[in-house]
């Protein structure tokens, strides 16, 4: 008996059936990626395109790909035929640059030392990770599990939660980003991940993110914490919430106003929950080694990743209270890489490297002078609707008319393909919002030409 099999969707879809699913990242099918394909892409690296294609499972955001690259160095990468971007996105992983001589010299010493622990050992380099994470982060969090990605770390602070508060609810937000596992995309907010998968993990109530340019409750800029309340109130009404899991800042900007967390924490605490803070984006990136930092609250459990493997390897990692640790009885992980000496030895340079290097700073002092670069730009721009951000996280939202805040997605697209013809990779996020997450090596001449790319590029678009 053969299986049943969906036939597969229509992919010549019109731009503006794309619109709800451009939430994540620009679409690998949309016209304007056709059309910029063909005028930039040489036959070799078509033939590989095609290659990579035909062998891999295609799937939205990742295949079919945009280009095939040859090298990342620094800030920059470099694709077959040899042309260079400034990396902007870099999915995060690169704060210290891509090919990091610390982290290469690490990496290649650790590899001739230990290239693996099996899982039933330890090693030093992790239980020095472990020291230096707890060290590093605030309040009382101070037991360290580690995970080979942002997705598992994810998954095992939920798992801690349930086993630690004996509840399965979680209140999260809707537009949220916590991976693509069947647990992460419950408790995230991106139809993207969410449609069409089936039932999801039961329990997990979603609110409205702290977006003050979008707010839901209409605070039009003048933020009450009414999103905030919001998540009491539900808390109120289910009675055995266990865990509010979110990104403390989200990477598409929405930045929650000063009390905020302090708020949802008290409310927590109010009701027996825990608050899981998922800062896979960050080490750094916001102008504090942790964003709760800019709020001055701890979580129970904070959830680290991406760039902490040094933009060579995938680590991740939750850091918690002392009194969570409560497992002993089950497996909240134990991953085959779990306690990689290489990766550990990684992650550990980077850390190094951070703070010797004076990044955290670095990532303040240069995204203030960026926000002030892009509000100059805003007012000679009628598209730009909002700058917001914190470090080098920054936003820029591009809108239809100020009057309406209509999101010009079409145009944002255009912008992005404009500003990849002339060297300049970054993400477009929720649809209409531009997302500028270059490596905190960055120089202020690297970023300035990169700004001017950036407007250069919106008005060849709009």
């Amino acid at each position: 008996m053969g299986i049943l099999v969906r036939t597969e969707p229509d992919m010549e879809l019109k731009p503006n059936s794309l619109d709800g699913l451009k939430t994540e990242g620009d679409l690998n099918i949309s016209p304007n990626r056709k059309a910029w394909s063909e005028a930039h892409i040489d036959a070799e690296t078509r033939v590989w395109l095609e290659k990579d294609e035909k062998f891999f499972l295609r799937q939205s955001l990742s295949t079919p790909c945009l280009n095939v690259l040859a090298k990342a160095e620094g800030i920059y990468l470099e694709d077959l035929a040899g042309r260079r971007y400034m990396d902007f996105h870099g999915n995060d992983v690169h704060q210290v640059g891509f090919a990091n001589p610390r982290v290469l010299a690490a990496v290649q010493e650790q590899m001739r030392q230990l290239p693996f622990c099996t899982r039933r050992y330890t090693n030093i380099p992790a239980i020095r990770l472990a020291e230096k994470l707890a060290s590093l982060a605030p309040g009382n969090l101070n037991k360290v599990l580690l995970a080979p990605g942002g997705t598992t770390a994810i998954g095992m602070a939920l798992k801690l939660a349930r086993v630690a508060t004996g509840r399965f609810k979680t209140i999260s937000m809707w537009e949220s980003f916590h991976g693509a596992s069947l647990d992460a995309i419950s408790v995230g907010g991106e139809a993207l991940f969410r449609s069409g998968i089936g039932p999801l993990l039961p329990g997990t109530e979603h609110v409205p993110p702290p977006n003050a340019y979008r707010c839901a409750f209409g605070c039009n800029g003048s933020c009450n914490l009414r999103c905030a309340d919001y998540i009491e109130y539900v808390m109120e009404k289910e009675g055995d919430v266990g865990a509010v899991i979110a990104e403390t800042v989200r990477n598409t900007g929405v930045i929650p106003p000063p009390d905020y967390w302090k708020r949802v924490r008290e409310a927590c605490d109010r009701h027996g929950a825990l608050l899981i803070l998922d800062e896979i984006h960050g080490l750094g990136r916001t102008g504090r080694m942790f964003s709760c930092q800019h709020y001055d609250v701890v979580p129970d459990i904070l959830v680290v990743g991406k760039s902490l493997g040094g933009a060579l390897f995938p680590l991740a990692g939750i850091i918690a209270r002392e009194e969570l640790d409560v497992a002993p009885h089950i497996a909240l992980g134990h991953y085959t890489h779990e306690k990689n000496p290489v990766a550990c030895a990684a992650a550990l340079a980077t850390l190094e490297c951070i703070e010797q290097e004076n990044l955290v700073e670095r990532s303040r002092t240069m995204g203030a002078w960026t926000l002030d670069r892009l509000r100059e730009m805003q007012a000679r721009q009628p598209h730009i609707g909002d700058v917001r951000g914190l470090g080098l996280l920054i936003n820029v939202e591009l809108v239809e008319d100020h009057e309406t805040r209509l999101p010009a997605r079409e145009l944002a697209e255009r912008v992005m393909y404009e500003a990849l013809s002339r060297g300049l990779s970054f993400k477009v996020t929720m649809g209409n919002v531009i997302t500028l997450a270059p490596p905190l090596i960055i120089t202020q001449e690297e970023m300035s030409r990169a700004l001017d790319i950036l407007e250069e590029s919106l008005v060849a678009a709009a």
